[in-house]
């Protein structure tokens, strides 16, 4: 299978990101916008005229654009039916003129059900598959509300492996009652699977979702800070050991060609559509960097849609929300930002707050560039406050 091409211009490029709001079961850490897949498949009919339409609409606002990625999210994007996932793809590269062969990505789940869709999926263009493991220990699946097994999990991996060229894993620890030793372990054997990239996320607790109450009504408790300190070190630990580079805070790529050019572009600032309920973009229109923000509503988007207005927000960003945003997001990658972008914010490696977070080790200067350090990423949080706040 063909590499996408890896060199997307952020500054003329644009990228696309639909969401697919459809989950088979809710996850009780998750605060997505999401709802149950049943019985809707004249909505989802529905929901996917209304995407293309409003594909249709976005192109013609910013004008002809060469097309960088595309990413299926949800949601679960894999209870997609192939042949609308196929739609949504036509519809993008006629839009926009891809650049190169571009990386197509899907979210999907390890159920023996989705994995019967892979190679469907990978026939109607998607080549790069996002699989939202989260844990290979049967007790800790079913306390993160997941409905797979770890063996039905090991199975998709091996169905995957056969439909696509790319594959990327998603794990969650920092879970109650777990400890680095074991930690560690699970995730050596989910690299043993033969993944490119990673994606571990410490277990975070948002107060609206069903864990945020257990929490707040003291049902369980999460790790305590040396802990999940503990568990981070070890991540980065196993996963140097085995040749990957954490080219993003939370993502991990084995060699710089593994790396998902589509999360690449929006870090470094570039344009892309975002399409479907709740979905967020940012488009360049008549020369102003905008925001948007689609209906969150299933029917709320599709009726937007379908007036000409599907987007809930629309606001453009001044030259200081612009150059915030990059510093929030290009600090996360090993990057970083352009000195000119922290001059936007007033900023200079010569002056405090910047100059006492580069001596105190926490971000470092790469000729034009800031960086954070191995020092400054588990504590970005409080970097970017004293940056920005």
């Amino acid at each position: 299978m063909r590499r996408a091409h890896r060199d997307s211009d952020p500054g003329t490029d644009v990228a696309l990101y639909v969401h697919w709001p459809y989950c088979a079961r809710i996850c009780p850490y998750c605060d997505f916008n999401v709802v149950r897949d049943r019985g809707r498949a004249e909505e989802q009919a529905g929901l996917v005229r209304a995407l293309l339409t409003d594909m249709e609409a976005q192109a013609a606002l910013t004008g002809p654009r060469r097309l960088a990625s595309i990413f299926f999210g949800g949601g679960t994007p894999s209870l997609m039916a192939p042949d609308a996932v196929g739609a949504v793809i036509a519809r993008a590269t006629a839009l926009f003129e891809p650049r190169g062969p571009i990386e197509i990505t899907l979210e999907a789940n390890p159920t023996d059900a989705e994995a019967n869709r892979f190679a469907a999926l990978a026939d109607a263009g998607v080549n790069r598959l996002s699989m939202g493991v989260q844990a290979l220990d049967d007790a800790a699946l079913a306390f993160l509300g997941r409905n797979h097994s770890a063996d039905e999990a090991r199975r998709a991996v091996a169905v995957a492996g056969r439909a696509f060229g790319r594959l990327s894993i998603d794990l969650i620890y920092a879970r109650p009652g777990q400890t680095p030793q074991g930690w560690a372990a699970e995730l050596t054997e989910a690299l043993d699977m033969g993944f490119e990239h990673v994606s571990p996320y410490q277990l975070t607790i948002e107060p609206a979702t069903a864990f945020g109450r257990a929490v707040a009504r003291h049902a369980w408790t999460p790790p305590d800070e040396d802990l999940s300190a503990a568990l981070y070190e070890t991540t980065q630990a196993v996963l140097e050991g085995a040749g990957f580079e954490a080219y993003e805070v939370s993502n991990h790529a084995r060699g710089v060609a593994a790396r998902s050019s589509h999360n690449l572009h929006v870090w470094r600032g570039g344009d892309y559509l975002g399409v479907g309920p709740g979905a967020h973009g940012r488009l360049t229109l008549v020369g102003v960097r905008t925001a948007t923000v689609a209906h969150r509503g299933i029917g709320d988007y599709v009726a937007g849609v379908g007036a000409g207005a599907p987007w809930s927000e629309r606001e453009a960003q001044s030259v200081r929300d612009a150059a915030e945003e990059k510093v929030l997001l290009g600090l996360r990658t090993v990057e970083g930002v352009e000195g000119d972008v922290f001059a936007a914010l007033g900023l200079s490696p010569e002056a405090d707050p910047l100059a006492g977070l580069i001596a105190d080790g926490f971000l470092s200067q790469r000729g034009q560039r800031v960086v954070a350090t191995r020092r400054g990423r588990p504590v970005l949080d409080g970097v970017l406050r004293a940056l920005l706040v």
